[in-house]
């Protein structure tokens, strides 16, 4: 005969309900914004992984070099990053040892929803941006949710801290707040700017963010690598 488990919550001393469960999840923190240019790109994240008001390390990067024109960024469940990124790490080897060329930032997007969407019954609890060149030179920025949504955008945000950073960037980056607003870009330095202050300014209201902010820029020099402390508390 089987045995069915009671799943009835218990009453602790404190009289709150403690429900227990299966929850293969955690949320480690973690926030990101990228922006999209005529001929760069920089994506940015925070260094701090966290558990609740337990910080576990102040100095992690979550921003991953793919190929020479492409970095992937992700937040979220720390455990389920590393696991994706080497699957796809994995997936760029066998396409570079097959083709004898590496991918396109352009089919690192597509490969990457499809392996989000391929565990969309179990999704990694990730958030991801992905930011990159295209062939022509030209600056790119993919959002993504757990379960493998694609959508390139001039500039994103995503992690604990998005509704703090997204503001500032359709403000500035995506001209929401005017009436005509004229067709011009950011450039590379009015970029790496922002990206500084918007971090700067999340950190002062998530405790999730802080410590210091990561920051790639690529364009057809490379990748170059900044970093901006924030604060520690």
């Amino acid at each position: 005969m089987t045995m069915i488990r009671d799943q009835t919550p218990e009453i602790t001393s404190s009289g709150l309900v403690q429900r227990h469960g299966f929850n293969p999840y955690e949320d480690n923190g973690g926030s990101l914004a990228a922006i999209a240019g005529e001929d760069f790109a920089a994506i940015a994240a925070d260094t701090r992984l966290c558990i609740g008001y337990q910080i576990l390390t102040r100095n992690l990067s979550r921003l991953f070099k793919l190929t020479n024109n492409t970095v992937w960024a992700s937040s979220g469940c720390w455990c389920d990053c590393l696991m994706f990124n080497k699957y796809l790490e994995a997936r760029l080897k066998m396409y570079n040892y097959e083709h004898d060329q590496n991918m396109s930032t352009t089919a690192v997007a597509q490969c990457c929803a499809t392996m989000l969407y391929a565990r969309r019954f179990f999704p990694y609890y990730a958030w991801t941006l992905l930011a990159g060149l295209t062939e022509t030179g030209k600056g790119v920025v993919y959002s993504y949710d757990p379960v493998g949504h694609m959508e390139m955008k001039p500039y994103a945000a995503a992690g604990s801290a998005s509704g703090l950073l997204l503001p500032p960037l359709d403000s500035i980056v995506g001209k929401k707040n005017q009436s005509n607003p004229d067709s011009t870009l950011v450039t590379r330095a009015q970029a790496v700017t922002l990206l500084k202050d918007i971090f700067i300014s999340a950190a002062e209201r998530d405790i999730n963010c802080g410590d210091s902010v990561q920051i790639m820029i690529i364009s057809k020099d490379g990748i170059e690598e900044l970093r901006e402390k924030l604060r520690e508390d």
